[in-house]
């Protein structure tokens, strides 16, 4: 899969995550010479996987989701061994306990949704008619809602404060990486939308296994890894070796802040930061594959990663997964230890720090309006693609790649004129057109 190819390639996609690989994929396809750029040593961007004495590490807590359209289109699930959470969340409140599941796939969990345990009557009700709407109408009806942030979305469906802030506040920060819940609305439907159609999951070797199969659909050749490009030249791209690549197309798919490097002017959204620290222990503390989120904003969300997937740790270890927002705090993980004593019910003093993972601008900041697709185009034959250009998801990173590819494909069909970029200039001798987007 890897090797130099000595002609020079027609395009050069920098960065092999998501978004870069399924782009190259997709020139590749329609008859292009591509090659794909790595800085690192292996493909995934921020979706890898480490492997430390016999423990899988995922680069901060990672959950794969069947129903994006773009998995469903790209991947072969049954190849990635996929082992489902339970559909629901334990949260700690400050009345105690409460498990909220899905009663349709775990008709056991139906008692917790009785009036008054967990919700009142009327936040069943308004939690059930949104779950209902986002689930049944089509994808593009939801893209076309009005923005607003995901607090308000959730105060005009009709949840109390309550609600909001026992449950799904706690819940929804550690999908969105931020407390506030400001992240758009939009966005919020049609992520609630895909978890009540698809199944959260891992793959049984690590979050990685997912780049790692959409990279073996490269053709031979295609694939440089440990090749960082330092900046790109009118005739291709620079290596950091001082090599230069020639390609009249170049595609960025890196992250925000160094496409904002190699793209000069280009407007990238603020991140979101998030620490994972991993944790190793003879018993688990939670015999169940369940998320357990944390109403009182000490962490994100915390699981016992070997219940979901026992192929993460050596066996007869249980490995817990805790997220806390932003860096490593003034008190990092003994106090993290210590709340995880109180989440659990358990002694956590004897367990084994296995490592810590602080990902930077995990995920954009999607503050409304956010745009769900937006044009790759940059300027004449340099493209920029990635999930800051679309949605913080698996499928926003795949769906842009792929409008990349469009529109570099639709680019190359017909002659140049006036065009409007992604800095919104209009500059002559740019090419023009624009494809339809994905989808988000």
């Amino acid at each position: 899969m890897t090797g130099q190819r000595l002609s020079p390639p027609d395009a050069i996609v920098v960065g092999a995550g998501l978004a870069g690989i399924a782009c190259a994929r997709d020139l590749s396809r329609a008859g292009l010479r591509v090659e794909l750029l790595e800085a690192s040593g292996a493909v995934g961007g921020r979706m890898r996987t480490d492997r430390k004495d016999g423990f899988l590490l995922d680069r901060g807590f990672q959950v794969f989701n069947t129903a994006y359209p773009q998995v469903k289109r790209r991947l072969t699930l049954k190849d990635l061994r996929l082992r489902p959470f339970t559909p629901g969340v334990l949260a700690h409140t400050s009345a105690g306990r409460v498990r909220i599941a899905d009663p349709t796939r775990r008709p056991g969990s139906a008692g917790w949704l009785l009036p008054g345990r967990a919700l009142t009557a009327r936040d069943l009700a308004a939690l059930a008619v949104l779950s209902a709407r986002d689930a049944l109408l089509p994808a593009g009806l939801l893209k076309r809602l009005p923005d607003r942030t995901t607090s308000a979305a959730l105060t005009r469906a009709g949840l109390s404060s309550r609600a909001v802030d026992d449950l799904l506040r706690p819940f929804l920060s550690g999908v969105f990486l931020e407390e506030g819940l400001g992240t758009s609305a939009r966005f919020f439907h049609l992520v609630w939308r895909s978890m009540a159609r698809g199944t959260l999951c891992l793959p049984a070797e690590g979050i990685g296994a997912v780049p790692r199969q959409l990279a073996t659909g490269l053709p031979v050749g295609t694939l440089r890894l440990e090749s960082p490009v330092s900046a790109l030249t009118d005739s291709g791209v620079l290596l950091q070796n001082g090599g230069e690549r020639p390609a009249s197309t170049v595609v960025v798919a890196t992250d925000a802040a160094t496409a904002a490097r190699l793209l000069p002017g280009l407007p990238v959204p603020g991140g979101r930061t998030v620490t994972t620290y991993y944790h190793a222990t003879d018993t688990s503390p939670l015999a169940e594959p369940t998320l357990v989120v944390d109403s009182g904003s000490a962490i994100l969300n915390t699981c016992v990663l070997t219940e979901v997937a026992p192929t993460y740790a050596p066996p007869g270890t249980a490995l817990i997964s805790t997220s806390v927002p932003q860096g490593d705090g003034p008190d990092g993980e003994p106090a993290v230890r210590r709340r995880l004593a109180e989440l659990y019910g358990t002694d956590t003093r004897a367990w084994t720090s296995v490592a810590t993972c602080t990902v930077k601008d995990a995920l954009p900041a999607m503050t409304p309006p956010w745009p769900l697709s937006r044009t790759t185009r940059f300027a004449h034959r340099r493209y920029v693609c990635g999930d800051h250009r679309a949605t913080g998801s698996v499928q926003g990173a795949l769906a842009s790649g792929t409008r990349a590819a469009r529109e570099v494909l639709a680019d190359l069909a017909r002659p140049r004129r006036a065009h409007r970029g992604a800095d919104g200039g209009t500059e002559r001798e740019r090419d023009t057109g624009q494809a339809p987007g994905s989808g988000t």
